[in-house]
């Protein structure tokens, strides 16, 4: 959920990030990482943006990941292979403080090749630069502030001096599900209108998955009963529209169980 809301609002402000990471307002456009010739590594942290001259890679994560040097090493030589021409700018941005050695790695090294990124820690950041721009609202609390409350407060009054009102709803609705990672859904109640966020589309995104996931947990449980009576696999499976693997996995399941 938290980089899932970090991708939305990186593709939908896009100029706001520009400026903050590459230090110019460049509207950039998103780039499928199916558009690199390989199927990517990971894509659910990842976000690739472009301009006519620059492609911006972003990787936001909750926690350190082993694999994160190799993957910025990778995703630069395909984004080469795809547009030799074009600079590129990568950065791992860490939202959760942690005391991991592993947010401070910024190179790839293997025998003689040797890949440089960057790497921005947000407990580590002034809040005033996220305070200055609609798209980099929602990060203000996960910066280096003593006073979450105060600066989700902040955040709040940035946020309700947004004239547009999809622009506001969606930063509400973002500001509020990144401040989970550090303060009380009861303190982010008091400060973010809830009807305000139900209009954003990050907020019905969220909706619609939780719907679909219920909908999955259901028919996974109608399954385990049914087979439980003896029923097919394939009936089970036209019956709750559950793959016949997956019927398959969830048998193997309760057979082990059973064990």
């Amino acid at each position: 959920m938290f980089d899932n809301t970090c991708k939305f609002i990186a593709e939908m402000y896009s100029p706001d990030f520009a400026t903050w990471l590459l230090g110019e307002p460049i509207t950039l456009t998103k780039l499928s990482p199916t558009e690199l010739s390989l199927e990517p590594i990971r894509a659910d942290a990842l976000i690739l943006l472009q301009s006519d001259e620059v492609v911006l890679h972003i990787e936001f994560q909750t926690k350190p990941d082993d694999d994160m040097p190799f993957r910025m090493a990778d995703y630069r030589l395909r984004v080469y292979r795809r547009f030799p021409n074009k600079r590129m700018h990568q950065v791992v941005i860490y939202l959760a403080k942690t005391e991991s050695e592993k947010v401070y790695q910024t190179t790839f090294t293997t025998e003689s090749l040797r890949h440089e990124f960057s790497v921005i820690r947000l407990w580590e950041q002034p809040p005033e630069v996220f305070l200055a721009a609609p798209g980099l609202v929602p990060f203000a609390v996960l910066s280096a502030t003593e006073n979450k409350v105060a600066t989700l407060q902040l955040s709040a009054a940035a946020v309700g001096q947004i004239a547009d009102r999809r622009t506001q709803s969606n930063i509400a609705a973002a500001s509020a599900i990144l401040a989970g990672l550090v303060l009380e859904q009861e303190v982010i109640g008091r400060l973010f209108r809830k009807d305000i966020m139900r209009e954003s589309v990050i907020y019905q995104q969220i909706k619609t998955e939780g719907e679909e996931e219920g909908s999955d947990k259901k028919a996974r449980k109608i399954a385990i009963n049914l087979l439980a009576e003896g029923i097919s696999v394939d009936v089970i499976a036209r019956s709750t529209g559950l793959s016949v693997e997956e019927v398959q996995q969830l048998q193997q399941g309760e057979s082990e169980n059973q064990k």
